[in-house]
């Protein structure tokens, strides 16, 4: 089993830093380069680049109320979440269909009916 980990390409585990403006304010995410790679998967599904794409989930995550103090956790997770929505079939592989076409209150209902 860990042979499928270990010897896995080097180059995802290392991390690199990028820097972006949100509103203004000029703030650095330091992320593996294996989640850079699932993020800009999930911009380009719905023809945005990793900037427009962190601004529009800070500013969703703060309008929806959620206190965003470890923004590099949330994106991790945001990466995880959307690998499992895929493998569990509630997002299609296919990168052909954008993100924003998807019914999101299904899927969360579907998760959630999963869990129960």
């Amino acid at each position: 089993m860990c042979k499928l980990f270990i010897n896995a390409e080097p180059e995802l585990w290392k991390s690199s830093t990028r820097s972006l403006r949100i509103d203004g304010m000029v703030t650095s995410v330091r992320l593996e380069n294996y989640f850079w790679d699932t993020l800009e998967t999930i911009a380009q599904r719905d023809e945005m680049n990793i900037p427009q794409m962190l601004t529009r989930l800070h500013h969703e995550s703060i309008d929806a109320g959620h206190d965003l103090g470890n923004f590099t956790s949330f994106l991790r997770v945001c990466c995880m979440r959307y690998l499992a929505l895929q493998l569990s079939g509630d997002i299609p592989i296919s990168q052909a269909i954008p993100i924003n076409t998807l019914d999101a209150d299904l899927i969360l209902a579907n998760e959630i009916e999963k869990r129960h």
